[in-house]
């Protein structure tokens, strides 16, 4: 195959020859995508119910919750497709798609972490400004940026990765059309257009995670000066679900995107894009919820609603029949 316009369709990554493995492979990426559609769909529903997490942490974190459905939706339902109906086929603007919307989520959702790193130094540092430094008009501001360059480095990577010509076939050693996967088939002088592109973005990528340590940084300083164990505990409840997101979602990003090849393998390949891509919007709202009182508490309210509801729906179809 000479150019990228000769191809119609690309192969991807076959889990197993065998039925029973394809099998299994599809009910674990079906319990991962459950558990990540109902922790988010909780978060995002209890926030957006509960007026006392009408906040501007919580405001990220219902973004965060968004970006995290649409990251693991951009690539899950078509890899158990495949694994389903025993397939490897992605068409040619599929995976186009795949590509786009999953950058899109990925590097979002890296800007909106940078965002809520911020949203926790003020309130912990400078908690006099927080009311000033992040007004609901401020919050909003800063989610759209976060969203907006999301979109426009998917734009730019999505545009530049498939105008290159490929020369190696359409095998796709993913089981997602990623990028990296993607250069590996495109002619030697030809992707080092590409490389340069991801080179500037990682180098924009490294400036927040260098604004997110030097935040925690000043974070832990003046959790340190706090007088009370108990304003400590709070500070670090916090911070902690954060950093441990972060922690998570940049390690195995940046080492997807910026390993090197020689110690690259499918198998290793295969194990950080689940680590970077299924695991974190699985887990988040674990993460979030497990040292955080107030979403407990709006939870516990929403769990209360729904079970006033299913018993006034019971007594509903009791008069029914009656």
């Amino acid at each position: 195959m000479s150019n990228g316009s000769s191809i119609t369709k690309f192969l991807l990554l076959a889990f197993a020859d065998t039925r029973e493995l394809q099998l299994l492979h599809f009910w674990l990426f079906l319990g991962l995508y459950l558990a990540a559609l109902l922790g988010n769909g909780l978060i995002i529903t209890a926030i957006a119910s509960d007026y006392c997490l009408h906040t501007p942490m919580y405001f990220f974190l219902l973004n965060l919750s968004f970006l995290d459905l649409g990251l693991i939706s951009t690539t899950v339902p078509k890899a158990m497709a495949n694994s389903l109906w025993d397939t490897r086929v992605i068409s040619y603007t599929g995976c186009a798609a795949e590509v786009f919307f999953f950058f899109f989520c990925a590097t979002a959702e890296f800007y909106l972490l940078t965002v809520m790193a911020y949203d926790r130094y003020v309130a912990i540092c400078k908690p006099l400004h927080y009311g000033t430094l992040l007004g609901s008009r401020a919050c909003v501001h800063m989610a759209a940026a976060a969203w907006g360059s999301g979109f426009l480095n998917a734009v730019v990577h999505t545009a530049n990765t498939f105008s290159l010509p490929l020369c190696k076939g359409n095998a796709v050693d993913q089981f997602f059309c990623e990028i990296p996967q993607i250069l590996k088939l495109a002619c030697s002088d030809a992707y080092l257009r590409e490389v340069g592109v991801v080179v500037i973005t990682a180098s924009f990528g490294f400036g927040c995670f260098v604004f997110i340590v030097l935040s925690y940084v000043q974070i832990f300083r003046a959790v340190l000066r706090i007088p009370s164990e108990q304003g400590q505990h709070r500070a670090y409840s916090t911070c902690f679900s954060h950093l441990a997101v972060v922690s998570l979602f940049l390690s195995t990003s940046f080492f997807a995107y910026l390993k090197p090849p020689s110690i690259s393998s499918p198998f290793l390949d295969l194990v950080v894009t689940v680590l970077y891509s299924l695991v974190p919007p699985a887990v988040n709202p674990l993460i979030y919820s497990m040292r955080n009182q107030e979403l407990k508490a709006a939870l516990k309210k929403l769990k209360k609603l729904c079970s006033c509801c299913f018993q006034l729906q019971g007594v509903k179809n009791s008069c029914v029949f009656q």
